[in-house]
């Protein structure tokens, strides 16, 4: 699993040692707790959006989304039901382009994969987009805005993913994979955010929950994307760097993640995904 960062930032210099090793195994297992926790998330979208909507129950779709089915709004309902379609394709196929295996033993499967994966990015992007501006539920205009931008980066990520493919300049083409992964990940990363929140204070602290709007949840907006895309860019300068003492650095910092991300899982599964699962 380490191959999949590794390929995204090959090393100028040998490994160097312990804390070289340590940095590729903790980025591993973040890797590997972060694509099982999607598929988590997965499979309670299929739980609690995909089943009831194949036995005609869209109402219930208001049960964990405000204003997610509207009755007689055809258009606003078809839209978010396509966006969830999408978001439930898009986290399935993330984890098969991540996993080394499938990529050596069948490079056309990933490459369809791979192209099928940057369009559905592209959609939900523009998806998003259309209803947080058109058809706003919760939330106050700094969520909106952080949320518009991971749509833009998702649109810009996917169209560099897309150009260097075309070139044949494998190595980037990772690079901006991993990118718009990262980016893709955004409504996961707030769902993992919001519940450590909670549970660290043992209450709504910086927002109110009743309108969901407040500077905490301003802030999550943005920061589940740009707070993931520094950490990966942290970790390809680290993997470029022949000094062990960066290399551990970075290693500390992705195990801490390592524990926060499987907080943050915790508190999410027990918050948020376990009724419908």
């Amino acid at each position: 699993m380490s191959h999949v960062f590794a390929a995204a930032a090959p090393p100028l210099s040998p490994p160097a040692g312990l804390p070289r090793r340590l940095l590729d195994v903790s980025a591993a297992l973040w890797l590997a707790l972060a694509l099982g926790g999607q598929l988590l998330f997965a499979a309670y979208l299929v739980a609690a959006y995909l089943l009831p909507t194949l036995q005609g129950r869209l109402e219930s779709w208001n049960l964990k989304l405000p204003k997610g089915y509207t009755p007689g709004d055809a258009w606003g309902n078809a839209l978010v039901g396509l966006h969830l379609l999408f978001a439930l394709l898009i986290l399935v196929g993330g984890a098969l382009q991540l996993l080394p295996p499938l990529r050596r033993a069948r490079p056309a499967l990933h490459r369809g994969i791979g192209r099928a994966y940057l369009i559905a990015a592209a959609t939900l992007a523009v998806g998003g987009l259309l209803l947080v501006w058109t058809r706003p539920a919760l939330g106050g205009l700094g969520q909106h805005l952080g949320i518009s931008l991971n749509a833009l980066l998702m649109l810009a990520f996917a169209g560099l993913a897309w150009r260097a493919a075309r070139a044949r300049r494998i190595e980037a083409h990772r690079a901006w994979a991993l990118r718009l992964f990262l980016a893709v990940s955004g409504v996961w990363f707030f769902r993992l955010g919001l519940p450590l929140w909670l549970m660290w204070h043992g209450k709504p602290v910086g927002f109110d929950p009743k309108t969901f709007d407040g500077p905490f949840l301003t802030t999550l907006a943005f920061a589940q994307t740009l707070l993931p895309l520094a950490v990966f860019e942290l970790l390809r300068a680290a993997r470029r760097s022949a000094r062990p003492a960066f290399h551990g650095a970075v290693a500390l910092l992705l195990a801490a993640l390592v524990l926060l991300t499987a907080a943050g899982l915790f508190g999410a599964f027990h918050m948020l995904w376990s009724p419908p699962l």
